[in-house]
């Protein structure tokens, strides 16, 4: 397991845990205690977990709240959603990507393609891709701030997005289904993303199962408008047609 892979898999545990030992992390992973420390050390340098004696926790950063909680759920199923589509990018590439727990998994994994430039209303996903090494650039919108899930949204936050051109638009969303699309359960959220989707060339959706067959309160776009969908499972069958029709690709992590 080489030490990016290893780091990911302690990021996830800890995400899942919220709190873990250094001895409960070297027993899961088997691996020595010194390996694991060294590793959260690293961790912690770049403001992914937060250190403490003999063990490390989830970093003050995502906050106490619905968005912190939600970094915790199917951490596993995120992960995998995340390593397909940063299979999407290719490096010197532009990304819009919206708020999300899921694409702050996919920002983490973006450490790896060199010269990015990414474009968000996340805080927190601005400051993972900007303390990468892979000479990528970071622009974080402006706009009104939700301190919950460290945000801008607002009309300051759509009109910025409008001075980009990129090539992806990388989204999270609230619910899919066959009459609406696709959709979000917060307003300010559906207009960024909306925004997004104008100023992009390809659209990924990035979604776990639970979303399929649900509605939400505002409609973000169109099925024929997302050019590729990543979920960890395969939709229902009556979605998995429209999706095809829609001249959606469809990834299934981990097939």
């Amino acid at each position: 397991m080489s030490p990016a892979d290893r780091q990911a898999k302690i990021v996830n545990i800890i995400r899942e845990r919220n709190r873990v030992a250094v001895d409960e992390l070297a027993s899961l992973l088997k691996i020595s205690k010194e390996t694991i420390r060294r590793d959260l050390s690293e961790l912690a340098r770049i403001g992914k977990i937060q250190k403490f004696h003999g063990g490390a926790s989830m970093p003050m950063m995502t906050g106490e709240g619905p968005f912190s909680d939600r970094m915790g759920e199917n951490a596993a199923a995120k992960a995998s959603i995340a390593a397909e589509a940063m299979k999407l990018i290719a490096p010197g590439e532009t990304v819009l990507i919206d708020t999300g727990s899921t694409t702050l998994y996919f920002a983490e994994k973006l450490a790896g393609i060199s010269r990015l430039t990414v474009v968000t209303n996340s805080a927190d996903i601005a400051r993972v891709v900007s303390l990468t090494s892979s000479h990528s650039k970071t622009f974080l919108l402006g706009g009104e701030f939700n301190a919950d899930n460290r945000q801008t949204v607002g009309s300051m936050a759509v009109s910025q997005v409008r001075s980009f051109r990129a090539h992806h638009a990388v989204l999270t969303i609230g619910a899919l289904d066959l009459r609406t699309g696709v959709m979000d359960f917060c307003i300010e959220e559906a207009q960024v993303a909306r925004a997004m989707i104008e100023q992009a060339e390809s659209v990924t959706v990035l979604v776990d199962s639970s979303k399929f067959g649900r509605i939400a309160s505002f409609e973000v776009c169109s099925l024929d408008r997302v050019t590729t969908l990543v979920c960890d499972q395969s939709p229902p069958e009556e979605i998995h047609a429209a999706l095809i029709k829609a001249g959606v690709t469809l990834v299934i992590a981990g097939q």
